[in-house]
């Protein structure tokens, strides 16, 4: 899942667009597009783009999106892994599965 959501970043920045510079500055950027970015940074540790994504959107709104990517994430690879959501959180977080 995150080396989807990494492939989809990475088409976003090198992707062509005909908008002047200043325009695509002022677009609204949408949560969850917000939330992917960071997400993505962080795990490249990526410390301006962290702060670019932090930008587009309220911290608030951040937080949500990063969450409601977490819990995709989380299910996404319970299923893939044939585990339960629980094991599988558990298991990224380097807890005991109790």
């Amino acid at each position: 899942m995150f080396v989807q959501i990494r492939k989809y970043t990475a088409r976003l920045r090198t992707s062509t667009h005909t908008q002047p510079a200043d325009t695509r500055e002022r677009r609204a950027h949408n949560l969850f597009e917000a939330a992917a970015t960071y997400v993505v940074a962080r795990a490249e540790d990526d410390q301006d783009r962290i702060e670019e994504a932090a930008a587009w959107v309220s911290p608030e709104a951040l937080s949500f999106g990063v969450s409601e990517l977490a819990c995709r994430a989380v299910v996404a690879l319970a299923r893939d892994r044939d585990e339960s959501p629980a094991a599988v959180a558990r298991d990224l977080l380097g807890l005991p599965t109790g």
